[in-house]
């Protein structure tokens, strides 16, 4: 197996985290929110199904944050993971539940991502 450069082992904390993120957060949307689709089904069986999609969501979102820890303080994680959400959300709603994504949506996430550069942007002052 090739080694990684210097360069970019050095990224690897800092991306892994973001990585699985995205990927736990892929999983967190079709358990919350893939089953709007499909309305037939019984409360129960969505739930059950929710359930085990959520299963895998931990197995990515838990290394994520233990490994995000090194190089990430608590708040700068949930800020991540937040704008992750927003971002597979925003693409979930429009791709997989043909929803519009209106301006009133845009403005909103584009202050949440403002918050999210006041976390990372460091102390003020």
């Amino acid at each position: 197996m090739p080694s990684l450069s210097p360069a970019l082992s050095q990224l690897v904390p800092y991306l892994a985290p973001v990585l699985l993120l995205c990927g736990s957060n892929l999983f967190m949307t079709f358990a919350w929110y893939g089953h709007l689709r499909y309305t037939d089904q019984p409360l129960w069986a969505v739930v059950v199904s929710s359930w085990g999609l959520a299963f895998f969501e931990y197995w990515l979102a838990v290394p994520a944050n233990r490994l995000g820890y090194s190089v990430y303080n608590g708040a700068e994680l949930k800020t991540i993971q937040e704008v992750v959400t927003l971002t597979i959300f925003a693409l979930f709603s429009v791709f997989y539940l043909k929803e519009a994504l209106t301006l009133n949506h845009v403005v909103g996430f584009a202050f949440i991502a403002l918050g999210a550069f006041v976390v990372f942007r460091g102390p003020f002052g």
